[in-house]
């Protein structure tokens, strides 16, 4: 499992000269790469387009599929994919992202950079704003969770609580033991 660039993974800082190159690799909107992956889909992924008014650069195409999903709805698992561009994304969820191949430099808004690829894991917070920009192709599996206000938070813990001595327990200590 790869580790979240928080936390010392693969990925790695990029400098301020380094907009230069990246602006060259944009200038091909649509990689080979990208390009071959839009044609041959093996993943069933159907299109998802980012908001006209968050791209800032070339002519990138999203896609997803949903995976899984919780049965209190908040949460649920993704595979999404994006070809070659720049754009912003606004987290409305916290989301738990696993690059499965091609890479992305993320920005975040206080200008922080990461280079993300695959193998890296991020963690994206509800709330935030990442400017990502997609040299050739990105696909990545990603966990989205809505988190509680923290007053449901409190009530579902008195709730907790509340139900521990009405609560059944399977023989055997359940799936895990104990």
């Amino acid at each position: 499992m790869g580790k979240s660039p928080q936390q010392g993974g693969a990925s790695r800082s990029v400098t301020e000269d380094e907009p230069t190159v990246e602006l060259e690799i944009l200038e091909q909107t649509l990689s080979m790469e990208g390009a071959r992956a839009l044609r041959h889909d093996a993943h069933g992924l159907v299109a998802a387009p980012i908001p006209r008014a968050w791209i800032l650069e070339g002519n990138p195409v999203a896609r997803r599929k949903r995976l899984a999903g919780s049965t209190d709805r908040l949460a649920a698992a993704f595979m999404w994919d994006c070809t070659a561009g720049r754009f912003n994304w606004v987290c409305d969820r916290d989301e738990v992202a696993h690059v499965l191949e091609g890479c992305a430099l993320i920005e975040d808004a206080a200008g922080v950079r990461q280079a993300l690829q695959a193998g890296d894991t991020f963690l994206f917070a509800a709330g935030s704003r990442y400017q990502w920009t997609v040299p050739g192709y990105v696909r990545k599996i990603a966990f989205l969770h809505s988190p509680l206000p923290r007053e449901m938070r409190i009530v579902r813990a008195i709730i907790e609580c509340l139900a521990v001595p009405f609560r059944r327990k399977p023989p055997g200590g359940g799936p895990w033991g104990g």
